[in-house]
């Protein structure tokens, strides 16, 4: 018990749309994770769903770059009990003209 506490529990998790920049070409994908979790993602499905934003917008799809981060968003005394965990798309191809 006390190995699998330390290790952590695996947990599915899918990264959603919580930000991102039409005009920057952007999309913020995110997904919460407690402190005794380890977090397994879908990276093809979290490209789909960050495409998907950007083809809103006109792009034609979306790449991640640059690494996640990772914020706290419950804690006490200096522990960390869940964070925030954000990982930035860029969108590619060239924006269809406004109308």
């Amino acid at each position: 018990c006390v190995i699998l506490l330390m290790q952590g529990c695996a947990v599915q998790k899918q990264l959603v749309p919580t930000g991102g920049s039409r005009a920057d070409g952007t999309v913020k994908m995110s997904y919460e994770v407690g402190a005794f979790e380890k977090a397994q993602l879908d990276p093809q499905q979290a490209a789909r769903d960050a495409g998907q934003r950007c083809a809103a917008w006109g792009y034609t799809g979306a790449q991640p770059f640059g690494g996640g981060t990772r914020k706290c968003i419950s804690g006490s005394g200096g522990d960390c009990y869940r964070w925030l965990v954000t990982i930035e798309y860029q969108c590619t191809g060239t924006p269809a003209a406004s109308r």
